[in-house]
């Protein structure tokens, strides 16, 4: 296979670094990799295969000077913005970890284990969109039960992690906790989130829209659609919790036919990248702790419900920074520079 120039945006942030070590874990075919990020970093390296590279700041002109053929941005969408059309013109292949561009009908929004067709449509704009966090990890399985019981609506609780919220957040967790600890939380300050987090769940991520939903909610309704090229009534409810990395969603599926608890556990078990872990009389089943630095996403507390044949109930976890952001942004890579060899 061809070997790529790749650039990483933010290549110092929580996700620019997953970036990074997942590039070296599936050994990706790389010529050259360059890790950008702003005028602040410079001076700053990156480890990279056992050796330290520069980190480059990140400007209009990069894209052309480094020949860069893929371009991984995580560093904001106001960064994406401004700069992907830059790597889109010196003639690389954008995929974008922000929101930025994921609702625009002309780009893509691509998690490939459930619309990989949709990566070939990157030519009309030279990018590539990756979804939520919570979104990746929820379609995953979405998709194949739908193709088998024809899903007609969709209840999600989030409880997602601080990671989500950036390097800050979670060391603004880790500070309360130590408060804590001092006896002296009631003194801890926030600042990234508008509550006390530690030793506290808040029912808000992002901004309350006219409809008493948040931006965060409504993100897993429309590019749950997007992706599935299916409108599927979703009702979501995301909640921030105390931990540090690992999302979970308690999800409630109601389909047009009637569905088996073991019959789902067969099919989930036999999807790609999709991990069972349902035996709750050994304790077994999906926990933050369980998928921490794994590119996986775990399936458990798989049951029928007790009053519809049509539903059934179960529990998803996935690590954030990975499935849910630099996992599913290199696969997309790997998918694309597959596509690339079959022309």
């Amino acid at each position: 296979m061809k070997k790529y120039n790749v650039a990483v945006v933010g290549a110092n942030g929580a996700v620019g670094e997953e970036i990074l070590t997942i590039l070296q874990e599936i050994d990706f075919p790389l010529n050259k990799l360059v890790p950008l990020a702003s005028a602040r970093s410079i001076g700053k390296a990156v480890e990279f295969n056992g050796r330290e590279i520069a980190i480059q700041e990140l400007t209009e002109t990069i894209f052309e000077e480094e020949e860069i053929e893929i371009a991984l941005f995580s560093a904001g969408g106001n960064i994406s913005e401004k700069f992907a059309p830059y790597a889109v013109k010196a003639g690389a292949v954008v995929i974008d970890n922000t929101s930025h561009f994921r609702m625009d009908k002309n780009i893509p929004l691509v998690v490939p284990e459930v619309n990989p067709e949709d990566i070939a449509k990157w030519e009309d704009s030279g990018i590539i969109a990756n979804p939520n966090c919570s979104t990746i990890q929820m379609v995953q399985v979405l998709k194949p039960l739908d193709e088998a019981y024809d899903l007609v609506r969709v209840d999600v609780s989030t409880y997602q992690a601080t990671s989500g919220a950036g390097k800050e957040a979670m060391g603004e967790l880790v500070t309360q906790m130590q408060d804590f600890f001092a006896f002296k939380l009631s003194d801890s300050e926030h600042k990234v989130f508008n509550q006390q987090i530690a030793l506290n769940v808040i029912p808000q991520i992002d901004v309350f829209m006219e409809n008493g939903y948040t931006k965060e909610e409504m993100k897993m309704v429309n590019e749950t659609t997007k992706i599935m090229h299916k409108e599927i009534p979703l009702s979501a409810t995301c909640v921030r919790v105390p931990t540090l990395r690992g999302h979970a969603e308690a999800l409630t599926l109601t389909f047009s036919s009637d569905v088996q608890a073991d019959k789902v556990r067969e099919i989930l078990s036999m999807t790609p990248n999709i991990v069972i872990l349902d035996k709750p009389e050994e304790a077994l089943y999906p926990m933050p702790s369980t998928c921490v630095d794994m590119n996986e996403t775990f399936v458990g507390r798989i049951r029928n419900d007790n009053f519809s044949k049509k539903m059934i109930h179960l529990f998803v976890v996935a690590d954030n920074l990975r499935v849910g952001a630099a996992t599913n942004a290199v696969r997309i890579a790997q998918k694309w520079a597959e596509m690339q060899e079959e022309k």
